[in-house]
Parts: structure tokens; sequence; C-alpha cells
């Protein structure tokens, strides 16, 4: 028992943490910084006012975590986030293929508590901090009001990835707020004059099917005229969660401090809609459904964007530019909304999107003006234009990875964040980051010399020719175009035999196409056009010859334009580094199969052609004379870990029943890590939540393998693999001159790898 007298004051707890790093915001930028830097030996402090993480991505607000790939809705083929994000995605969807958010938050959690170098404090608000002169951070505090404790972290290094900037803010970072001029970077899409209008915050809710009756008397706050939304004849009874993004609010408001004001109004709003379901006569289909849940806080947009020494604008995405210090990327469409958000008549959002992916710089990803603190998530340095690409969530997570990299770096070596852009530095943390996993377009580096495969002798027990995709039952109407997207070596490509079924002669026109920017794909450039004549019957074979060369090593589009009345025979094969696609558009992200934007807007008009998610999505049935040679051992040589530009991908033939890759050296090599980097499709949008995928395993991933060393010597074995980035420490070194790599099972698809890196340490 504890009896206290009577006191004048009392003070409360305080324990006092010491850490490397420390990370403000547990979003998923928080979350995968924290990760990155624990992982390479820094002890890191993440400090998260909620009582999960994940932030948006999270139980309390219930978004699909996206970025590059963009629900498979634009051009950016192959483009899904890599490192810590896509470990995280990859793992989600073997365990929780249905979306469950629940399921996501306990992976989070448990992600971070498996790292030792990391403190998590849970429910543990920042409430100030201390500064050692102007331009340095010493001590942050913050309260958790779950244990009554206050906390004073103190570190050499800070990140702000809270997402309102309360680090930057209270320590005196330049920042910025709403829209810039038009002419302050030449941005088209930007306004005339400055505006502080932002994108306001959504409030998600789930209904359910009790099977009986339900009745629903809302509360007195809900909204009583359904007509004050514009846009409510768009609602659905099945439309709730993500699907009713457009009832946002707030963007006239100071969306830090009147949040909470924010929040009534959309509870206000989300009842009100839910009244109208249920209440309004108009949805009889509604009677059995019940509310099943509702967000408690708002998911939040925009509101603090910090100045690092460079800020991104409109031109670096849509011209896809190039930064020595690229250190992410992105692929989001450019994705405003008007201010008034639902209440506005105007389209809930106005994206455009640029023609592939681009590169994010390093200098956006710490502060101008004091030294030691790093910006993550969507408060990198950005113009309000660009931001509306780099703030959805997985970009944010994959630019974050830099930042828990970078911090890294600074701690091993003394350094400040701006130190890292002296050349060699930049390309260490560059090296570290492809290492990891972090996928980096464009991006071109001296040889990895601690890489002990660079020295390596391969030998192969095959490697693929690609001959042909068999025949199946499965038929798709040629009522829109599709395409076949492969890569192509200089040279005239193979003939191509495609087999339709036509009730009558039909003329096929069949465009070779390519990109007009190497590493891109969009199909803008046609290099020749062919006729072709279907005849009539089932499975008939009709013959494509191109006498167009390539010139270099590229992807190539052979385009089966639209030909109503004919439907090409499909195959049941799947193949890494090929894919069909349609043209088509994904409403979700493009309001037609053409990018048309305003004139004057910036942006380009451009055909997506798009990718169908499987099971739906099949590869033509086709045969190649003579076989294509692009997935040989040499292109393990390449510098990517999945497709771009060439396959990067070894592949054996498919006779061969046991695939077998071996690195030979001259001398024996002391091995004490290896790396290796399968087919997890980085195409497919791995939405994290509230998404109910077909497969909880990418078919392309080696499921089975092996690992040897000498004649006979068993490293590692794994038959139950889904992830893509496999790393193997060995409790001891091993001296040996030769490994050899095993492929034994995939989840479906013919074995492949991407890469495999070998150290000493």
């Amino acid at each position: 028992m504890i009896i206290s007298e009577p006191t004048s004051e009392r003070a409360l707890k305080k324990i006092q943490l010491e850490a490397d790093l420390t990370i403000v915001g547990g979003g998923l930028a928080g979350t995968c910084a924290a990760i990155t830097a624990a992982r390479e030996g820094v002890k890191v402090v993440l400090v998260q006012d909620r009582p999960v993480l994940g932030g948006n991505a999270s139980s309390e607000v219930r978004l699909w975590a996206l970025g590059a790939t963009s629900h498979q809705g634009n051009n950016n083929r192959w483009s899904r986030e890599g490192g810590v994000i896509d470990e995280i995605a990859v793992e989600n969807l073997w365990r929780n293929r249905e979306g469950n958010p629940l399921y996501f938050d306990s992976l989070l959690l448990e992600k971070v508590r498996a790292e030792p170098n990391i403190t998590l404090l849970l429910n543990t608000a920042m409430v100030g901090l201390d500064k050692d002169g102007p331009d340095r951070i010493k001590t942050i505090h913050a309260f958790c009001s779950q244990n009554s404790t206050l906390y004073d972290v103190t570190s050499l290094l800070f990140c702000d990835a809270s997402g309102d900037g309360i680090v930057g803010y209270l320590a005196g970072a330049a920042y910025r707020v709403g829209a810039e001029k038009a002419d302050e970077f030449d941005e088209a899409f930007a306004p005339a004059e400055s505006y502080g209008e932002l994108l306001g915050h959504t409030i998600y809710f789930y209904g359910k099917d009790t099977g009986e009756p339900v009745k629903y008397v809302a509360p007195d706050f809900a909204l009583k005229d359904i007509k004050a939304i514009p846009r409510h004849d768009q609602i659905e009874v099945k439309q709730y969660g993500c699907a009713l993004w457009w009832l946002e609010y707030g963007g006239r408001m100071d969306t830090v401090h009147d949040t909470e004001e924010i929040k009534w109004e959309l509870w206000k709003v989300a009842y009100g809609v839910w009244d109208y379901i249920k209440n309004s006569g108009k949805f009889p289909e509604a009677e059995t459904q019940t509310l099943e849940w509702i967000g408690t806080i708002p998911g939040k947009r925009e509101s603090r964007r910090f100045e690092g020494d460079l800020m991104m604008s409109q031109s670096d995405i849509v011209e896809q530019k190039r930064f020595d210090d690229a250190v992410s990327f992105g692929g989001w469409a450019i994705d405003l909304h008007p201010a008034d958000g639902l209440y506005s008549a105007d389209s809930g959002c106005h994206q455009f999107h640029s023609k592939g992916v681009y590169q994010i710089p390093y200098r956006t990803m710490y502060s101008r003006n004091v030294d030691n603190l790093f910006t993550a998530g969507r408060l990198i340095s950005s113009s309000h234009v660009a931001f509306g690409s780099t703030r959805v969530m997985m970009t944010c997570a994959h630019n974050a990875q830099a930042v828990g990299m970078a911090a890294a770096m600074c701690q091993e070596g003394g350094f400040n964040p701006r130190d890292l852009l002296e050349k060699d530095q930049m390309q260490a943390l560059q090296r570290r980051l492809r290492r990891s996993g972090q996928y980096i377009p464009h991006l071109e580096l001296p040889e990895d010399r601690e890489d002990l495969f660079h020295s390596a002798q391969v030998k192969v027990s095959s490697e693929a020719q690609l001959a042909s995709f068999s025949q199946s039952k499965h038929l798709a109407t040629m009522d829109c175009a599709r395409a076949l997207l492969l890569p192509a070596q200089p040279g005239v490509l193979p003939e191509m035999t495609f087999y339709f079924s036509s009730k009558s002669d039909q003329t096929l026109e069949v465009q070779l196409r390519r990109s007009s920017l190497a590493g891109n794909y969009t199909p803008d450039d046609i290099l020749e056009t062919l006729s072709l004549l279907i005849p009539e019957g089932e499975a008939m074979a009709v013959t494509a010859k191109f006498s167009a060369k390539i010139a270099e090593f590229e992807y190539v589009f052979v385009c089966l334009m639209a030909c109503p009345g004919v439907e090409i025979v499909q195959s049941e094969m799947h193949h890494t580094g090929v894919m069909p696609l349609v043209h088509t558009a994904n409403k979700k992200v493009a309001k037609d199969a053409v990018q048309r934007p305003p004139v004057g807007a910036g942006f380009n008009c451009f055909e997506f052609w798009l990718p169908e998610r499987r099971p739906v999505g099949k590869l033509p049935a086709v045969t190649f004379n003579p076989p294509l040679s692009c997935f040989g051992a040499d292109q393990l040589r390449n510098d990517y870990a999945r497709p771009f530009i060439q396959s990067n991908a070894w592949m054996a033939d498919l006779s061969d029943e046991k695939p077998t890759l071996e690195l030979i050296w001259d001398g024996l090599k002391k091995v004490q890590k290896v790396v290796i980097f399968f087919d997890v499709d980085y195409d497919h949008a791995m939405e994290t939540v509230q998404w109910h995928h077909a497969e909880d395993a990418m078919p392309f991933c080696v499921k089975h393998y092996r690992l040897y060393a000498g004649v006979g010597q068993l490293l590692a074995e794994d038959c139950e693999n889904y992830q893509g980035r496999v790393e193997l420490n060995l409790r001891e070194p091993v001296e040996t001159n030769r490994l050899k790599l095993e492929l034994l099972d995939t989840h479906g698809a013919p074995a492949s790898i991407f890469s495999i890196q070998v150290y000493s340490v």
C-alpha cells in the first residue's frame, strides 16, 4: 500500500534517454527510417503519439498505402518501392491478403520490436525541445499519457517524421504552408497568386451486412441536408472506406491547429452520409447494413513542408530530371484537390501523371538551417505542386529509408546530414541503399568492390530461350488494344506468331513501339506498323515480322490494336520480365485511356497501357522464331534488381528441373553474408489494407532454394520463402572458392534471380 501525505506540488515521473538518432513520428516514414537505421547499428528512439504505428495506413485511419505503382493505373511498370517498405508489403501480403488493418498494425509493431536498437515510445507526444546553439537540436521532451511519464531524449541527430513537423517548427526550421506562385518555380500548374488553401482531411467509415434488418438513428450533430454535398449523387451503398476519399474537409483552415474542429465536421458528414444511406429510401439494399466502424481521427494530407537545400517542383517530376544525389524515387500523379473539399462542386481531385518515375534527391530530406535535423514523410522539401505527388505513403516510406541510412553514415563519421553531399560520401550512401534493396532509377555507380560477386566466374546449369507461351482455353476480346511488353536486344525482333479466333476475315493493325525516354514504359514512339489478315476460324495462327532495327537494349511494345469481333488466345504461363498490357484507363487514378491535360498546365498528353491484375491478366499465346535471348547469366551483371531497360534476370531453361547457379573464384574467399534478390513482381501494387488480393505470394518468387559452399557444404535452405530480398548472414565466415545456389521450387512461375551479392563481412 502507498500512502502519500499532502504537499504543495509534485513532479511527473521523468526518464532520460540517449540515442544516436531520435525520430518523432511513427507513420510508415518514421517506422522505415527507424528500422533502416537500427539495422545499421544506430541506437534509435522512435517517438509516436498514437497507440499504433503506421499513421494513415494504421487501423486508426485505414488508408491503403500506395506509391509509384498507383493501383497499376499508370505507365510505371515494375515500380513498387524497394527495401524495408517492400519487405513489409510482401510480408503483409503473405499474412494478410484480405487487407485487415489490425493485422497490418501488428506487423509494423512486430518489425519494430524485432530491432534491439530501437526504443519505441507509443502514446508519447513531443511537447518541447532544447537546442545546443542556434542551429542544433540537443534534446526533445515528450509526454506519455498512458504512463504519465515525461521523457527527455538526447541525441546527435534528429528526424522529423511527424506529419505536421513539430520538431522542425519548434527548432526554427524554415518551412512553408500553402501554394507557391507559378513564377517562383516556373510551375504551370501552380496558381498565378500565392494562396494558403491546402488539401484537407478525411475520415473513413465501413458498413457491414448483418443478414437482418438494422435500424439507424443518427446523432443530433449528423449532417441533415445531404444536398449540401454537391457530389452526393456519387454515394453508393458499397462505396465506403477508401472509396470515399473525396469526403474531404479543412483545406481552407489551419490544418495543424484546427484539426479537432475539422474532425467534428468530418464526423458530421460521415454520420450524415450513413443516415442518408440507411434512411433516405434510395438504398433498399442497405436495410441489413450496420455501421461497423468509423474513424476517430482524420487522415491528414497536408500541413507544413520544410525547406531543404533543394525544393522539388513540377518540372522535376514531369521532366523526370536526374540528380547526382538521387536516393529515392516517386511515381504517383501530381494529385491536388479543391480546397473546399466535399463542399466543392468541382471534381474531387485534379491528377496528372508523368510518363515514368522520377528521382528524388537527398537535398530534400534535411533542414537547410537546422544542422542536425532530417525530415521525412510528407515534410520533405517540395513545392505545393510537387507535394501533390511526393506526399503518398509508399513514397514517403521509401524516402525515409534513405534518411535512416544517411543517419547511420552520419553517426559513423560524425557528420551532419549536409556533409554527405560530398561525392564519395554520396556514392557510399547510394551504394549502401542499393545493397539494402532501395530502388533508385537511372543511378550509375562504380563497381561495388566489396561485393565478391564481381570477381567470380558465373556458371549456370542453363539459360532460358523464350520460345513460346503455350495456348490455353482462355480468350480475350480485342475490342480494345493489347500489347506485349518485351525486353529487346539490338537488332531485329524475332517473328512472333499469335493466335486469334474470329467469325469473319478481319484486318489487324500491329505496331512496334518503344518509349522515347530510356527506362520509361510509355509507348510514345512508333517504329513500324503492320497490317495482318485475321482469317475466319478458331485459334488461327497469324505471324508478325518487323523489319525495324532496335538500336539498343530496351523494352519494346508489340501493340495489337483494337479489332472488334476478334478474340486473342491467351496462355496460362507466367514469365519474369514480360508483361501483357491493355490500352485502357484505371478509373481510380485516371479519367480516360489517354491523359489530356488542360492546355498550358505543364503536363504531357499520352496513352495509358496498363496491366490487368491476375488472375484476369494473362500473357498472349505466342511463338518466337528464333527464340528470344534476354535472360542469360550476363543479366546478373546489371545494376538493377528488377526489370529496368533490360530484364536484369537470369532464368534457366524451362526443361531444367534443378536450376543451378555457381560462383567460382580463383582462390579462397571468406564469405560472411550472401544476399539474393528474387522476383516478387515489382509491378503488383500491394495495397496494404482494405484490399483483397488474389495471391498471398508472387508466382515468380523462388519458394525453395539451397545454398552450398565448396563441394556439398549446406549453408542455408528455405522451402517456404516468399520474400524478394533474402539476406543470409552466416554465424561464422566460410572459406571457399565456390558457392552454389539451387532453385528447387517457386510459387508458380519459372524460377529467376535478379541479383546475388557476396560479402566477406
